[in-house]
């Protein structure tokens, strides 16, 4: 019964997952100052986050890039389905409205544009459940990597194979019960965050 249980759960957050869920409430806290290209991170507060964040050991489990634009400041995001979303609105959806905005070290605001057009193509594309790197479904981190890769040639996050993630071994037979391959590689929120090239111009955590 407790396998069937935990079985059930995960199947849950597969299919639910990757939906924002209403704003959270969040402190009062200063408002950095963004540019097109940058990075951002937060704990967001959708039903799979702590398995997340626990898997990276890292306090980050979405991101995504910046657009400052003459009709608002957005965010490029995977989510269902990848979505330009307003920036007030994906700050409140992390928790207590904290974020980590980071920028890329070598990059100029032309290329960083190039890098947002780029993300933009994939507007519309369905998230990503199962982490697969391929081009029909995309997760949070794939999509700003692939961004940079295809705009830039630039590589960003260590590709890590599932099950070398902090993961029990019970997690991970779950997991293959729903299509996560345990040998597939993927790219975290937490490997970009920890990328050399990027570096940090803003953090509540």
């Amino acid at each position: 019964m407790g396998a069937l249980f935990r079985l059930l759960c995960l199947a849950v957050l597969i299919a639910v997952g990757a939906q924002p869920r209403a704003e959270a409430r969040s402190s009062a806290r200063p408002t950095p100052a963004l540019r097109t290209g940058d990075v951002v991170f937060h704990a967001s507060t959708s039903s799979r986050s702590a398995l997340i964040r626990k898997a990276s050991s890292s306090p980050y489990s979405h991101v995504g890039l910046v657009e400052v634009a003459d009709d608002g400041v957005f965010v490029i995001e995977a989510v269902q389905p990848v979505s330009r979303t307003p920036w007030k609105r994906w700050r409140a959806r992390g928790v207590d409205g904290k974020v980590t905005v980071m920028r890329p070290r070598d990059a100029t605001p032309a290329q960083l544009a190039d890098v947002v057009r780029a993300a933009k193509t994939e507007l519309g594309k369905p998230y990503d459940a199962r982490y697969r790197w391929d081009d029909e479904r995309l997760y949070c981190s794939e999509l700003v990597a692939k961004a940079f890769s295809r705009a830039l040639g630039v590589s960003l996050g260590e590709p890590q194979t599932v099950e070398s993630l902090n993961l029990s071994a019970a997690d991970l037979e779950l997991g293959r019960s729903l299509g996560i391959d345990p040998r597939q590689t993927l790219v975290t929120p937490a490997s970009l965050a920890e990328d050399p090239k990027l570096q940090v111009v803003h953090t509540d955590f």
